[in-house]
């Protein structure tokens, strides 16, 4: 197994996750199975109970693991499905060494941050990166580590020591460290300033670990001299100064670090036997990066949320669309709107946030309401929700999204001035939307129904189950404590509010589609965390297709993108071996 080591200095949030991402892309492309592990230095046992303003939105995955975004960029960039214990935490650690020591696991000796601490680190990575992550069952090979956060913090001190040690019990060939680093360029001198990566490294090798790649974040390309000079001051080979610019689209950076021979210094370095046939993954990026820069149709789409002064907040739901954009052709626009400001509150106190938020909604193409928590801003979701129904433009909504769509068409259709979700009104007449039985109040973290769940289509003639390229049935990822009330369901469906998607008791509503309705379409679970590159995310598909007018045309082919939408058969597969016929997207399985 060979282990890759991405540290970050100067700046949290530098650009770690895609760049640990990239290099496993690159990597996958030459043949290997890679893997990946994220380590977050705080106490929190997962990020299930973070506000998004924390550290962006909560990622979950397969087995119901609320983690850290950057796990979704690994599934996203690798194509592979990861676990819970892939992402870990301090107090994940703490935890598991504490229960050792209360079983006496550590017989009678005082328990310490080293050794006891850093063993439990180093033996949860050698443990994890050993997991099959793709569907073939391979234990990869080479397994990317990014340790979050910056080197120096005191939190992240027992990892970096963990790591210290590691490089020597498992072998120089087998460990190799990826140092990130800024390099500011104030607007004043407009000179690339090498001075905080100089102090990073410096740091870095005072803890023991010396960067084999230094990978400068800098706005514009590295210039010669400052590669040299970083060369010079790190105790480095000029090869082993790798500049990542910023760039128009993310997919841009494995081909960026493609062109700067990382993948040639990995396979020396690492000792590593690479295939030499071209590298038809790397192919499939190329295609997508070129045809995001030539896209010349725009469509817009309306974010109506709480948490959009941040867009990591939402860096899913992003993808995904930009996912589906990219595969029609088109150009998004994501006009983020707060709730709130549509709610007629701010048109007392502050008529101009009021009119620009309704201006902005009204001049969309379609509308997204996605997941969130708490009362604030429902109101606002849910006028939105009634401007979409009304004008018939397309709508979608996630989660609180799709239970929000239920609660406008209870009050404004059926006349139930008073529906609401009892997480916002316990005291309301008309529940359209309850807690679950198996929600447990008195805990917070872990006690929604999380993970990957069944959803059986109810009828033949569901827009959504035709996108879905006819499916009987989907696994979609659950994050959530209400559901919709099933004993109201007869009311909605005599006036063609249909739940056409259910679960295998057929007790929990999923999805949701209104007649005569352009596209009104709400799901219970979260699409957008299966979304990948390739192949985009039904709903999501679907919301673009119907707001840039091509979903019509679309289900009459069979589901079919016209060949100018299509990427070319010379794009590799993401697996090393299969071929990729579904490049061609002749329906948009869901795997």
């Amino acid at each position: 197994m060979k282990y890759i080591l991405v540290t970050g200095g100067v700046i949290s949030g530098i650009g770690k996750g895609i760049i640990a991402s990239s290099v496993g892309t690159i990597l996958k492309s030459c043949g290997l199975h890679v893997t990946a592990i994220k380590i977050d230095p705080y106490i929190n046992i997962d990020a299930g109970t973070f506000s998004p303003y924390e550290h962006g939105e909560v990622f979950v995955l397969d087995d119901g693991g609320e983690v850290d975004l950057d796990l979704g960029n690994y599934e996203r960039f690798l194509d592979i499905r990861l676990t819970k214990d892939n992402n870990l935490t301090t107090g994940k650690i703490y935890q598991s060494v504490i229960n050792k020591e209360r079983r006496g696991d550590y017989l009678g000796k005082t328990v310490q941050v080293v050794p006891h601490i850093t063993d439990a680190i180093q033996e949860w990575v050698v443990k994890q990166a050993k997991v099959p992550v793709e569907d073939d069952g391979v234990e990869p090979e080479v397994c990317v580590i990014e340790l979050g956060g910056t080197v120096g913090d005191i939190e992240s001190m027992p990892f970096i020591e963990a790591f210290r040690q590691f490089q020597f019990k498992v072998k120089r060939d087998n460990f190799c460290n990826i140092h990130v680093s800024l390099i500011p360029q104030p607007s004043t001198t407009g000179e690339q300033k090498t001075k905080p990566t100089q102090n990073t490294v410096r740091e870095l090798r005072g803890l023991g670990l010396s960067p084999d790649l230094i990978m400068c974040r800098c706005a514009t390309a590295l210039e010669n001299s400052v590669k040299e000079k970083i060369s010079m001051f790190c105790h480095v080979e000029p090869e082993q100064v790798i500049c990542v610019h910023d760039v128009s689209s993310i997919y841009k950076v494995p081909l960026l670090l493609e062109q700067q021979g990382v993948c040639g210094f990995l396979t020396r370095r690492l000792n590593m036997p690479m295939e030499t046939r071209p590298r038809r993954m790397l192919t499939k990026w190329k295609e997508m990066s070129d045809r995001s820069d030539r896209l010349l149709e725009h469509c817009s789409i309306a974010l109506v949320g709480k948490y959009t002064k941040f867009s990591d907040s939402y860096a899913s739901v992003i993808k995904a669309l930009e996912h589906s954009a990219l595969a029609i052709s088109h150009k998004l626009e994501v006009k983020y709107i707060d709730s709130a400001n549509l709610e007629l509150s701010t048109l007392q106190e502050e008529p101009v946030k009021y009119h620009e938020a309704w201006q902005k909604l009204c001049s969309a193409d379609g509308v997204l309401v996605p997941g969130g928590f708490g009362v604030r801003g429902t109101e606002g979701k849910m006028n939105a929700i009634n401007w979409a129904r009304k004008q018939k433009k397309p709508f979608l909504g996630v989660c609180l999204g799709m239970q929000l769509a239920v609660c406008e068409f209870a009050r404004n259709t059926l006349g139930w001035a008073d529906a609401n979700s009892t997480e916002f009104d316990p005291d309301t007449k008309h529940p359209v939307v309850i807690d679950m039985p198996e929600h447990n109040p008195g805990q917070m973290g872990g006690t929604m129904r999380l993970g990957k769940r069944r959803t059986i289509f109810m009828t033949n003639n569901s827009v959504l189950r035709k996108l879905y390229g006819d499916a009987e049935y989907v696994d979609e990822r659950h994050r959530h404590r209400f559901e919709v009330n099933p004993e109201l369901k007869s009311h909605f469906e005599e006036r063609g509010f249909r739940f056409v998607g259910q679960d295998v008791e057929g007790e929990r509503m999923e999805v949701i589609e209104l007649d005569d309705h352009p596209y009104f379409v709400g799901v219970q679970y979260h699409p957008e965390f299966t979304s990948r590159p390739i192949k985009p995310s039904p709903p999501y598909l679907g919301l673009l297709l119907a707001a840039a007018g091509k979903l019509p045309g679309y289900l009459v082919k069979g589901c079919r993108l016209s060949p100018r939408d299509t990427y070319s058969d010379r794009s590799g597969s993401s697996s090393p071996d299969s071929e990729i016929s579904e490049l061609k997207m002749p329906s948009l399985s869901n795997e």
